[in-house]
């Protein structure tokens, strides 16, 4: 815990308050200076910024039993509550039109000191693209940023695995308390990232998966970062809310393309057709952020991760991965490009997927990747 019981108290009481936001709670902490004048002002001078529900919630938000459960969990190891004007609070996030007064941490909170790079991307990626995502967060983490992703399946959990391939510096923002890991098929992940690097929320313990948390969390993942890299999304994906999120913040926004035909390459050419920068490489995001420094920049690898070893493969293999291109393909297709009987085509599947050069989706089409 940064503060003590005494100061904790009065903070989270009124992050506790129904109807009072960030944006109202930054407000009243500018007219009234403190969360314990705010919870003394009488009600006709709160009436002057808030309703009078609001205003009714404060009076009694020390009542609230939940303060003293989360008390408790302050009290275990390596759970924290950081508020504005802790030492520990991100620089980058308070910087923003919108910091949250109250954020809930577990882990290490170091993390926070490090440089941020949000990866974000589609919850329905393909495996070509959550090998990118971890290939380019190991890369970057091995440069010095701290990895910044929502812990969400697909793209986010790929790029929070790859920074815990490097040195573990990965945040994971969250929309949910932080009592509760969502979504549940990452729970393991979660402990990971609490052991190494760090979950973050907003949100008081409890807290449900609720749709209408989640730009709201994507606003904390940009404004944690110094650039933002989506790395697969949909036209219609939440990573772009955090890409437009980022721009309005003033950070560099990098988009990774792919094929024309794939639905979660769509979103990342959108974004490259306004403005943002084609990323084929971590040099390409350590050229366009120069100017910060990064101590550990010597130490990138390559994001394409290790070559496969094409030397076990049958000559075979080479008109087949020929022409495959990189878009997915079922077999059928690639006997008729190829010339290669459908039984030479399988057996070759199968060598290729065995090296980790072809993927099998689970549509029934493979994917080449590498």
């Amino acid at each position: 815990m940064t503060i003590t019981t005494e100061h904790t108290a009065p903070w989270i009481a009124l992050s506790l308050v129904d109807g009072l936001g960030s944006v109202t709670y930054c407000q009243l902490l500018l007219h009234f200076k403190t969360p314990e004048a705010i919870l003394a002002a009488p009600a006709s001078a709160l009436r002057e910024l808030v309703s009078k529900e609001v205003t009714e919630g404060i009076q009694r938000a020390m009542d609230d039993p939940h303060i003293a459960h989360t008390l408790a969990w302050l009290d275990q190891t390596d759970n924290h509550l950081i508020t504005l004007g802790d030492p520990y609070y991100p620089q980058r996030l308070l910087d923003t039109d919108q910091p949250p007064p109250v954020l809930y941490a577990k882990g290490n909170l170091q993390m926070l000191k490090r440089p941020g790079m949000a990866i974000v991307g589609s919850r329905h990626a393909t495996p070509q693209g959550e090998a990118t995502a971890e290939n380019f967060a190991e890369s970057l983490c091995r440069a010095g940023f701290a990895v910044v992703s929502g812990l969400a399946l697909g793209i986010d959990g790929a790029a929070h695995r790859g920074a815990l391939k490097a040195d573990g510096a990965t945040i994971a923002v969250v929309g949910t308390g932080l009592d509760i890991v969502y979504p549940a098929r990452h729970k393991a992940l979660a402990h990971q990232i609490a052991q190494h690097g760090l979950i973050l929320s907003e949100y008081p313990l409890g807290t449900p998966s609720l749709t209408h948390n989640f730009p709201r969390r994507n606003r904390i993942i940009s404004g944690l970062s110094e650039g933002c890299l989506v790395v697969e999304a949909n036209i219609d994906s939440g990573s772009l809310i955090t890409a437009k999120q980022a721009i309005e913040q003033g950070r560099e926004v990098f988009a990774i393309p792919g094929s024309i035909h794939s639905p979660v390459a769509k979103g990342c050419h959108a974004l490259i057709k306004q403005g943002a920068k084609l990323v084929e490489s971590t040099e390409d995001i350590l050229s366009e952020l120069r100017h910060i420094r990064l101590p550990n920049q010597a130490l990138a690898i390559s994001p394409n991760g290790p070559s496969p070893d094409w030397t076990n493969l049958p000559a075979e293999a080479s008109p087949v991965l020929v022409c495959m291109g990189f878009d997915p393909l079922f077999a059928e297709q690639i006997a008729a490009r190829s010339g290669l009987t459908p039984e030479q085509v399988s057996t070759m599947l199968t060598l290729l997927e065995l090296e980790g050069v072809v993927s099998h989706l689970a549509s029934g089409q493979f994917q080449r990747l590498a």
